[in-house]
This record gives C-alpha cells, structure tokens and sequence, in this order.
C-alpha cells in the first residue's frame, strides 16, 4: 500500500471545563520518530498519546502539539497574608495609644493594604489530570490521527500513480535492453567471424575450437538472466503497492537491487543505443528513488 509520510492535522475538542487544542504534522523519516509538545501538567498522557501513534503510523516524523484552554472561569483562592496584617495591625494599635490614629483596623483598610490580600486562581497540582479532560485528549488524538491517516493515503494515490508511470517507464526500457542485447550480440559475432575469416592462412586455427571461442566471447554480453530478475523485481513491486501493509522500506530495496541489475546490463550489453536505453534507466530508478522516500 502507498501512503505519504506527509501530512497534518488540526483538532479542537471541548466539554463543560476544558477546551483542547491538538495539531499533528508528520515529514519523512526512515523510522517512526515522534515528538509531543505540551504543558508540563499533562506529562501523564504521554505515553498514552504514543501508543496511538504507534499503533497508526510507521514511519515519518511526527509532531504533536497539545495545548488546553478552561471553557469556564477556574476557581479562586482567597489568600491574606495573615503575618503582615499582624504586624500592621501592631504598628497601627501602637498608633492609637499614643493619639496619632482612632479606631481599629476595618476590613476596607486591609484591602488597600499592598499585598496583604492576594486573589490566586486555584490549581490543583496534586490531583493530576482528571478523568473527564484524559476522555478528551484521547478524543482529539485519535481524530487527529486519523485525519493525518486519511491525507497521506489521499497524497499516496498521488505517489502510487507517478511510480507506476515510472514502474512502466522501466518496464519498456528493460524490454528495449533485451532487444538491444540480443542485437548486439548478433553484431559482435559477426564481426568477430569476420575478422577470423580475414586472418591469414597461416594464423588461422581449427574453425570448430574458433567458433566455440566466439560463441563463449559472446556468450558473456548475454542479460537473459538481469532481464528476468528485473522483471521479476517489478512484479514484486506491483505485489507490494496492491498489498495491504506499508512498503516504503522494502521498495527501496527494490530500488537497490533494480540498480544493480540494470548497472550489469550495462556492463555486458553491446552497442551505443544500449549504453543510452541504461543510463536513461538509471536515471528513471533514481527519480523513482526520489520519490520512495516519501513513502511510508
């Protein structure tokens, strides 16, 4: 199966408390490689968030980013500073018994009191993160995951055609180097025999040894067996993208080895339109390479 191993995704989820924010974008790797970006107070969802992205993805680089918002005010604390006010409290009683000030400390002169009184939104640190907002991240993770999931199939369709226009472009080139090869060998012994025929009398050997000579000479251009092995390699290419499992990994050890076959062929094929028919080859296999890369 071809899938892209680029993609993103955006998700917002939200209940009576919580609103959470998720995006997921993912490059090519060689490996699955994820990373998670969020608050320090959700530290707990980690591994949980990683086992979805294991169980979904593998390969490419993952990002994740997970930030959370209260969809209701968070509750308040109320905290005096209960020594300062003790000893403003002291100082102004020590006011009063020598006649500088009247009367006692109001709760109106404790609120204008810098830092005596302190309005703290309340956390709860201790507690962890709550069941309801665990609910919702594993939520907006899995429908994150599957949006990124359904655009690097949609992008795969994409690739899988421009490799199999490639795959085909191949496919002709290797038909082309068995036609070629074939020729060839047909020109080389021809003008080996003519150059045999043209020595003198007195070089000239047994014509039966000289032609078993010629035919083992001509024998070593042969590419019946690379042909095959080429054609057998893009069958298993075709096998591989019709199957249900990602096959980035095992094409580009297709790729290696078609690279290899073809690199044979040009060193045993005869003739200058094969020497071209393999370095255009080479060059589609490295555009195909190219694009493997991108495959999940």
């Amino acid at each position: 199966m071809i899938r892209s191993m680029t993609g993103f995704a955006a998700i917002s989820r939200e209940d009576a408390t919580d609103k959470v924010n998720l995006t997921v974008k993912s490059v090519n790797h060689r490996f699955l490689d994820t990373q998670i970006k969020m608050p320090s107070s959700l530290a707990s969802l980690e591994s949980r968030i990683k086992t979805v992205l294991q169980q979904r993805l593998t390969r490419g680089r993952v990002e994740v980013s997970l930030f959370v918002e209260r969809t209701t005010p968070a509750p308040k604390d109320v905290v005096i500073d209960d020594a300062l006010v003790e000893r403003v409290a002291q100082a102004v009683g020590a006011a009063r018994e020598r006649g500088l000030v009247t009367g006692g400390l109001t709760a109106s002169d404790l609120l204008r009191i810098p830092q005596a009184l302190e309005v703290r939104t309340r956390t709860d640190t201790a507690a962890g993160v709550s069941e309801a907002l665990t609910t919702l991240v594993d939520a907006a993770v899995q429908d994150a995951v599957e949006a990124l999931v359904v655009m690097r199939a949609t992008e795969g369709r994409f690739l899988a055609d421009d490799l199999e226009a490639r795959l085909g472009t191949i496919g002709t080139m290797v038909d082309d180097l068995e036609r070629l090869a074939r020729s060839g060998q047909e020109d080389l012994g021809t003008r080996l025999r003519e150059r045999l025929a043209a020595l003198p009398a007195d070089l000239a050997a047994d014509p039966a040894s000289l032609a078993q000579e010629v035919v083992r000479f001509v024998a070593r251009s042969d590419v019946d067996e690379e042909v095959v092995r080429m054609r057998g390699h893009i069958a298993h290419w075709r096998g591989l993208v019709d199957g249900p499992e990602p096959c980035g990994r095992k094409l580009d050890f297709l790729l290696q080895e078609m690279n290899r076959e073809i690199n044979t062929i040009g060193s045993k094929a005869e003739g200058a339109r094969a020497t071209e028919t393999v370095v255009a080859a080479k060059a589609e296999l490295e555009r195909l390479k190219e694009q493997v890369q991108n495959v999940e």
